[in-house]
């Protein structure tokens, strides 16, 4: 019986290429939604030394004792990121479902990747089912894993 690889990487979700400020959303609209979605959630705001730009770093708990971390950049009205630390897919379902159904404005503006298929070369995103409920968006996420880890 084979065995499912509980492998961690970083996850970026993104809206659409062609429509970057798809989810009309900003650092302060996304604090207040993780806030309600994640009551517990340990927010924090910095600028990012990289970019430049304001960034809202936060940790939140998806269940007892299982807390993710993520960063988030939404200062240009046609730039915005999301972005999970050393995640399981499993993880980052729950997180994925969440943005989908209760932060994107409609759930066919969320995008995805990770950062396994960064180190092995694919920089364009794969789409999150916009249909579907938490099994199908953990099936998406990894397969998207599984085509990517060389291991």
């Amino acid at each position: 019986m084979a065995t499912e690889r509980n492998i961690r990487t970083n996850i970026g979700f993104y809206p659409p290429q062609e429509d970057g400020g798809a989810w009309r959303s900003s650092l302060p609209s996304l604090e207040r939604a993780l806030q309600q979605g994640f009551p517990d959630a340990v927010i924090d705001h910095r600028t990012s030394a990289v970019h430049g730009r304001q960034a809202l770093d936060f940790e939140i708990a998806l269940a007892p004792d299982v807390w993710i971390v993520g960063t988030s950049s939404m200062e240009e009205p046609d730039y915005a990121f999301i972005t999970l630390t050393d995640v399981t897919a499993d993880e980052a379902a729950v997180f994925a479902l969440w943005l989908r159904d209760s932060f994107a404005p409609a759930p066919d503006l969320v995008r995805f990747v990770s950062s396994l298929a960064m180190a092995n070369g694919e920089a364009n995103p794969w789409v999150l089912p916009a249909s579907g409920g938490s099994e199908e968006v953990l099936a998406e996420i990894r397969r998207h894993i599984d085509t990517f880890d060389t291991f």
